[in-house]
């Protein structure tokens, strides 16, 4: 009997711990540094259609729920083939809290139509995406999408980039917390 009663809370334990695992969690949930790396893939270009690229992530909550998020991509898409160059891009933003449940926008200020990005951000189960928009000179514009997933093992990023809604790249890695 104590076996079946042992093997029936172990059950339970599991079905807890799944249930768990797709709550929605805060925002506190996604602090610290994470670092790995991603597979890209572009529809734009010939020589780099599939490309590696190492990324970390700093995630830094803040008490009046506004949170910073520096993220730095190491691109392997210029150059040779056989010798791609490999050039460091890093973007720090501050979000603050927007009217919505579980919504900030951008904190810093600018105009869109001067060439500035618009950045804003959700939160919903365990995902947050990160919204980046600019006008481009011709009268379109660039969107870039970042998916972050809290997994059970650490983070999982979808990236996209698009032109006038044409999707041009995507990025799907994986990122380890490597510290708080």
């Amino acid at each position: 009997m104590r076996q079946l009663t042992g093997a029936a809370f172990f059950i339970v334990g599991i079905f807890m711990g799944n249930i768990t695992a797709f709550a929605d969690v805060g925002i506190k949930a996604f602090e610290g540094h994470w670092e790995g790396n991603a597979v890209s893939k572009s529809s734009t270009s010939v020589n780099f259609a599939i490309t590696n690229r190492d990324m970390d992530v700093e995630f830094r909550p803040q008490k009046d729920n506004s949170f910073t998020l520096t993220w730095r991509t190491l691109l392997r898409q210029n150059g040779a083939p056989e010798s791609p160059d490999a050039v460091l891009k890093e973007t720090t933003r501050t979000y603050v809290p927007a009217k919505g449940a579980n919504t900030w926008h951008s904190a810093q200020k600018g105009n869109v139509y001067n060439g500035d990005t618009v950045s804003w951000a959700t939160l919903k189960g365990q995902e947050i995406v990160v919204y980046s928009m600019v006008l481009n000179t011709k009268g379109g514009y660039d969107m870039h999408i970042y998916k972050r997933t809290l997994t059970g093992l650490g983070m999982k990023l979808e990236f996209k980039a698009m032109r006038d809604g044409s999707l041009r790249r995507t990025a799907k890695g994986t990122l380890i917390r490597t510290g708080k």
